[in-house]
């Protein structure tokens, strides 16, 4: 208790919180409820044959089958209704191949989930250290996430194939007592299939969460970093001026000391009743001495 109060008190678990760490704790979480329904199955299905003669009749034939699915090592006895030892009758079909498959993946799938919340929890410099550990765990995702999407398809055709082979309707056609006018077979239980049919629902499940985490780890290995950088900034255009400073009125040389024109007639007035000064230098004094 003491290390993990400690890595929380460091922030060691901070990334689980952003996408990349919390997508892998879900696919950690959700490869073992994948395996586990499709490993840790057992089924059983119930037949009656009641015969003409009644003694020949068993009304209870339970049948019962599990993981890996090797259906055609599956047998039962059933009653031939012409009195001596039973018939015994197998199963038909092997659907270990893609259940044992589907489990593996998960299996896998768990392990290196659990590997990889480690390391970026206790190892996340190191994982981002000359961008080794991004692109390990990028190429390695690409992998489960094809993998997910052939072992759960692949298993959901497979267990389509195994409800066919236990499907008691199907079983009872393979008494020989059952054609014979005047017996009765019928079904009594059906296989409870829930726990297979969760299973495939998490195997496509965690084909959605592994190409989903594609996009986050692949951010991580900085490969479109170079794609994403802002574009250069644009020098700022200064800010258009004033109509009057652009068309030069800055000053107003006809402004007065209170900022108004202030035109003086006065010395237009006085300038009328002065008579033109001929006196300048070089100017005639008189007519008669033009003459």
């Amino acid at each position: 208790m003491d290390i993990v109060n400690q890595l929380v008190a460091n922030g060691q678990f901070r990334v689980l919180k952003v996408p990349l760490g919390f997508i892998k704790a879900l696919q950690w979480f959700f490869a073992i409820f994948a395996f586990s329904t499709c490993g840790s199955y057992s089924g059983m299905f119930k037949m009656s044959v009641e015969c003409k003669n009644r003694t020949d009749s068993d009304l209870s034939i339970e049948v019962e089958f599990e993981y890996p699915f090797r259906l055609h090592q599956v047998y039962f006895d059933a009653p031939t209704c012409k009195g001596g030892n039973p018939e015994r009758v197998f199963l038909v079909g092997d659907y270990s191949s893609s259940a044992e498959f589907f489990v593996t993946i998960g299996v896998f799938a768990f392990l290196y989930s659990m590997a990889a919340l480690s390391v970026y929890v206790f190892a996340l410099d190191k994982y981002r250290e000359n961008n080794k550990g991004p692109l390990i765990d990028f190429g390695v995702t690409c992998v489960f996430t094809f993998m997910w999407l052939v072992s759960s398809a692949a298993w959901a055709k497979g267990l389509s194939d195994v409800k066919t082979a236990t499907d008691p309707d199907e079983v009872l056609t393979m008494i020989d007592a059952c054609d014979v006018e005047g017996n009765r077979c019928r079904e009594v239980h059906d296989p409870v299939m829930s726990g297979l049919n969760t299973s495939v629902a998490f195997g496509f499940l965690n084909l959605i969460l592994w190409g989903g985490n594609l996009w986050f780890v692949f951010k991580e290995t900085g490969i479109i970093a170079p794609f994403m950088r802002p574009p250069p900034a644009q020098e700022k255009q200064p800010a258009p001026e004033s109509f009057g400073q652009q068309a030069g009125y800055e000053q107003d040389p006809y402004a007065g000391s209170q900022g108004g024109y202030q035109p003086d007639y006065s010395q237009q007035q006085g300038g009328y009743n002065q008579e033109p000064d001929y006196t300048q230098q070089g100017a005639p004094t008189s007519f008669s001495n033009q003459m």
